[in-house]
């Protein structure tokens, strides 16, 4: 089993000899079995694949493990600013991923020191939740959440259940009270689907941010838009509500999704089904086997080369946009474990990404606690949970960049 650690720079092999037309992103069927997927487009263009974004945009795709690790770890060829891209003159100003890219005050575009002192204050600010405390809190709230439909016999998984525990624990700690996410939800939702409503739930997430930073400065308290107006890096107004929509979104969405997986592999597969009566047993295994199989973010936007390179074999010009391929690389066959001979602990995966660009150290093990507590409430509560449709039926959200069911319709017995 190859590790992240140590990985060379990729060689510069010569590229596939394989049709070099670059694939439209939508046009790809992510939705089926994009494991399949990831294995087609590996054999047709090699570790990293020539693709078009949205209105025939080109940028490259990484699929290959180590190519992508290499990518992460070499911030001073591949960067994160987006004002490096050399198509800006092509993009629209409805483009759809333009919340992606549009370079902002957010963490997410800062290079070098800059990014070392915003970087460290969003660490330093989530290494003060209490793990413990998060983790009532998501049980509190995943309990709210079942007594809500109970009494039904009969839930939709997704909407009712995995789509808020995450939001209604991360919208506490930034001081939201839980009858102010219901918006934030669905505008959260819109922005990162990539849909033609992106950009505009992207300005009214912002004005939340904004009205949640002006209530940590009148009131201050424990709160996340509080810890960061205090804290010593000298936070500029915008650089905090920037930081604090970057900081929701990773929160939301994404763990919202890794539930909803995991509930999904516990519902479907054998392997599972002696933890479905018995609680918590397994549940760890099943959130580690996600993250490699159903990464709930398969595919993130982006890096911009800085100067012209070669990344295995391929040409890449300065100013080019780089698609991480995150769950390509996760199911890359020359890492990706085999959970059939026991190798349920390995967590070489990349779907938190890697390098200084990476989540900051707190954010996957808070998501880790938020999941966890998640599910093992609703196994807890609910012990003959079971799908209410064949598992055949089941469908993936129509998404490039985030994975997870459309729906997880389910029924038990009523309590």
């Amino acid at each position: 089993m190859t590790t992240h650690q140590d990985h060379p720079a990729p060689p510069a092999a010569a590229p596939p000899a394989a049709a070099e037309t670059a694939v439209p992103m939508r046009s790809l069927d992510f939705e089926s079995d994009p494991a399949d997927l990831y294995r087609r487009l590996r054999r047709a263009h090699g570790p990293v694949a020539p693709v078009l974004l949205d209105d025939d945009i080109p940028a490259w795709l990484v699929l290959g493990y180590r190519e992508l690790h290499y990518v992460t770890a070499n911030p001073e060829i591949f960067a994160r600013d987006s004002r490096r891209w050399h198509a800006w003159d092509r993009i629209p100003p409805d483009w759809p991923l333009l919340p992606y890219v549009m370079h902002t005050a957010s963490v997410l575009f800062t290079e070098g020191a800059d990014h070392r002192r915003r970087s460290g204050a969003i660490t330093d600010v989530l290494d003060t939740v209490d793990q413990y405390e998060l983790r009532v809190a998501a049980e509190a709230v995943g309990d709210r959440l079942v007594d809500g439909f109970a009494g039904a016999g009969h839930a939709e998984l997704m909407a009712d259940y995995a789509g808020q525990v995450p939001l209604r624990v991360v919208a506490g700690l930034f001081g939201l009270d839980e009858d102010e996410t219901g918006t934030l939800e669905a505008d959260m939702a819109a922005s990162l689907d990539d849909g033609p409503g992106a950009v505009d739930a992207y300005q009214r997430i912002h004005a939340t941010m904004e009205m949640l930073l002006d209530r940590g400065r009148e009131a201050p308290g424990p709160d996340v838009p509080s810890r960061l107006l205090r804290h010593p890096a000298g936070l500029a107004d915008e650089e905090i509500i920037q930081d604090m929509i970057s900081i929701m979104a990773a929160g939301q969405q994404p763990t919202s999704n890794w539930i909803g997986n995991t509930l999904r592999l516990m519902l479907t597969d054998d392997r599972f089904a002696v933890t479905l009566s018995g609680g918590r047993r397994n549940v760890g295994q099943a959130l580690n086997e996600v993250l490699w199989a159903d990464t709930p973010t398969q595919n993130f936007i982006g890096r911009w080369a800085a100067r012209d390179t070669t990344l295995a074999g391929r040409r890449i010009a300065k100013g080019d946009c780089v698609v991480l391929g995150l769950a390509a690389a996760n199911t890359d066959p020359q890492v990706r474990p085999d959970f059939t001979a026991g190798s349920t602990g390995n967590q070489a995966h990349l779907s938190f990404s890697h390098g200084e660009h990476r989540c900051p150290a707190p954010a996957p093990e808070m998501a880790e606690v938020i999941s966890r507590a998640a599910v093992e409430v609703l196994l807890d509560r609910l012990p003959d949970l079971a799908l209410s449709v064949p598992a055949g039926q089941l469908v993936w959200r129509p998404s490039v960049w985030m994975r997870g069911p459309a729906q997880l319709p389910v029924r038990f017995t009523a309590l």
